[in-house]
């Protein structure tokens, strides 16, 4: 429903790149909970796409530094609409109030999970 061809992983790093542009990739991939090998992949076929590139910088040949397209910004505008629309359509039914508890155990459960993918 969100987007029929972006997975998961992949709007993650957008979401990730939009919200930091000329992050680095490698210290992106422990950002949104990707190896190195992993995350390396997903800016291969996201760039293959056009929706993101890579410019190295001149100071350090080895790193990436992401930055979306103007066709990655817009799948991901794209994708996030269709996102907020599943979030009302999955909330359909549940009392404002059982929502808020809802959100926040399902928050609390990931950023449980989180932790425990640090250790």
């Amino acid at each position: 429903m969100v987007d029929p061809t972006l997975t998961g992983p992949q709007f993650a790093v957008l979401t990730a790149v939009d919200a930091y542009p000329g992050v680095e990739q490698g210290s992106l991939a422990s950002s949104v909970a990707l190896d190195r090998s992993t995350m390396a992949s997903i800016v291969r076929r996201l760039e293959d796409r056009g929706l993101i590139v890579r410019h190295t910088p001149a100071d350090d040949g080895r790193k990436r530094l992401l930055h979306l397209t103007d066709s990655g910004a817009a799948v991901l505008r794209d994708a996030d609409r269709r996102a907020r629309e599943l979030d009302v359509h999955l909330m359909r039914g549940y009392p404002a109030a059982e929502q808020d508890r809802l959100l926040r155990e399902l928050t609390a459960l990931s950023e449980h999970w989180e932790s425990l993918v640090d250790d």
